[in-house]
C-alpha cells in the first residue's frame, strides 16, 4: 500500500512538473468557448426550422417563441473537454465517468424538452446519477464529520439532486444561468488556485464550464435568441454540483457553500414558501425573487446585472473564507440579503 501510494504521488508530481499543464486547461477552455460561440447560431436556426420552441404561457418571462435546446452545443463541447483532459491526465480521477453520467442526463433532458417526461422518472434518474457519481468524487466528508460516513454520502447525494433541480428551476430569464455558470466556474478555479492545495485539474474543468457559458451569453443575453433548455441546465447543474461537492470533501466547505449561495437561497426559500402555502410546488410559476424583480417591463438585463454583481461579491466572500470561513459565510449572507432587498425594491417600484 505504501509503495503504491508513493508511486501514485510521484506520478502526480511528475504530471504537475510537465510543461503545458496550465496550457492544456487553457486550450480546452478556449476550444469550448469557440465551439459554443460558433455553433450555437447554427443550432438556433436548426431548432427554429424544426419548431423546437419555448412558447410563452401566462407564467413565462418572454412574449414570443424562442428556440429551446442551446445545451445541445454547450454541453457536448464541455463534456468533450472534460474527457480530453482526463485522457491526457490533466483532470481529477473520475472526471471521465462524471462526464459520461452527465451525458446520460443530457439525453434524458433532451427527451424531456421534446415531449415531456414524468416528474417521477426524471427525479429517479437524477437520484441514480448522483448516487453513481459519488463513487467518483474524492474521498472525504462533505459535511465535515457532522454525520456518520454512510449518512454523509446519502445527504451529499440528496444535496446534489437538489442542486441539479434548483439549477434547472432558476433558469427562467435571459442570461441568468449563463452568468451563474461563469461565476461558479471562475470562483471554483480561483479557490483552487489560491487554496494552496494540490492541483488535481479541477480548476481546468471549472474554467471550461465558465468559458462555454460566457460564449453562450452571446446568444442568450436579453433579448435571448435561444434558451438552454433542460438539455443544458440539468447536466450543467450536475457537473458544477460535482465540483462543489469535491471542494467540500477536500475540506473547503465554506467556499463550496458560498459560491452558489444566491441560487441555493432563492430556490430554497421560494420552494419552502410554496409548500407552506399548500401550492403545487412542482408546477411552473413566477415567484422567485429574480422573477418578481423583472417588473412589468420584463427588464431581464437589469436583473441579470444584479445577479452578476451579487455573484462577483460572493466570489470575494469565498476567497475570504479560505482564511476565515465563518467571516466569509457571514459576509456572503449579507450579500444575498442585500441582493434580495434590491430585487424586492425593483418589484415594489414595478407594482406601484
Amino acid at each position: 500500500m505504501g509503495r503504491d501510494y508513493d508511486a501514485g504521488a510521484g506520478a502526480a508530481a511528475q504530471r504537475r512538473e510537465e510543461p503545458g499543464m496550465d496550457a492544456a486547461g487553457a486550450a480546452a477552455a478556449l476550444i469550448v468557448f469557440l465551439a459554443t460561440l460558433g455553433l450555437t447560431g447554427r443550432l438556433r436556426d436548426w431548432l427554429q426550422r424544426r419548431a423546437i420552441l419555448d412558447r410563452p404561457v401566462d407564467r413565462s418571462a418572454h412574449s414570443a417563441p424562442v428556440p429551446r435546446g442551446g445545451g445541445l452545443v454547450l454541453v457536448p463541447a464541455l463534456l468533450a473537454a472534460w474527457l480530453g483532459l482526463a485522457l491526457i491526465g490533466r483532470a481529477p480521477p473520475g472526471a471521465a465517468a462524471l462526464a459520461a453520467l452527465a451525458a446520460g442526463l443530457m439525453l434524458l433532458s433532451w427527451l424531456d424538452d421534446l415531449r415531456g417526461l414524468p416528474v417521477g422518472l426524471r427525479l429517479f434518474c437524477h437520484v441514480l446519477a448522483a448516487a453513481a457519481g459519488l463513487a467518483f468524487l474524492p474521498p472525504g466528508a462533505v459535511f465535515q464529520g457532522l454525520l456518520p460516513p454512510l449518512f454523509d454520502r446519502a445527504a451529499a447525494a440528496l444535496l446534489w439532486v437538489w442542486f441539479v433541480n434548483l439549477f434547472n428551476f432558476m433558469d427562467g430569464i435571459d442570461g441568468i444561468t449563463g452568468i451563474e455558470t461563469v461565476a461558479l466556474g471562475l470562483g471554483l478555479a480561483l479557490v483552487a488556485a489560491l487554496a494552496g492545495a494540490e492541483d488535481d485539474g479541477s480548476a481546468a474543468l471549472a474554467l471550461c464550464a465558465a468559458a462555454g457559458a460566457l460564449a453562450f451569453l452571446r446568444w442568450n443575453w436579453h433579448p435571448a435568441q435561444i434558451f438552454l433548455g433542460d438539455v443544458g441546465s440539468v447536466p450543467l447543474g450536475y457537473l458544477l454540483g460535482a465540483l462543489l461537492l469535491a471542494l467540500a470533501a477536500r475540506g473547503l466547505w465554506a467556499p463550496a457553500l458560498i459560491l452558489p449561495l444566491y441560487y441555493l437561497a432563492d430556490a430554497s426559500l421560494t420552494l419552502a414558501g410554496r409548500v407552506l402555502r399548500g401550492e403545487r410546488f412542482w408546477r411552473p410559476h413566477r415567484q422567485h425573487f429574480y422573477q418578481r424583480a423583472l417588473g412589468a417591463g420584463d427588464d431581464h438585463a437589469g436583473v441579470a446585472r444584479l445577479v452578476l454583481a451579487g455573484d462577483a461579491a460572493l466570489i470575494a466572500c469565498a476567497l475570504l473564507a479560505l482564511a476565515r470561513p465563518w467571516t466569509g459565510l457571514a459576509a456572503a449572507a449579507l450579500v444575498v440579503a442585500g441582493l434580495f432587498g434590491a430585487m424586492q425594491r425593483r418589484s415594489r417600484r414595478a407594482s406601484s
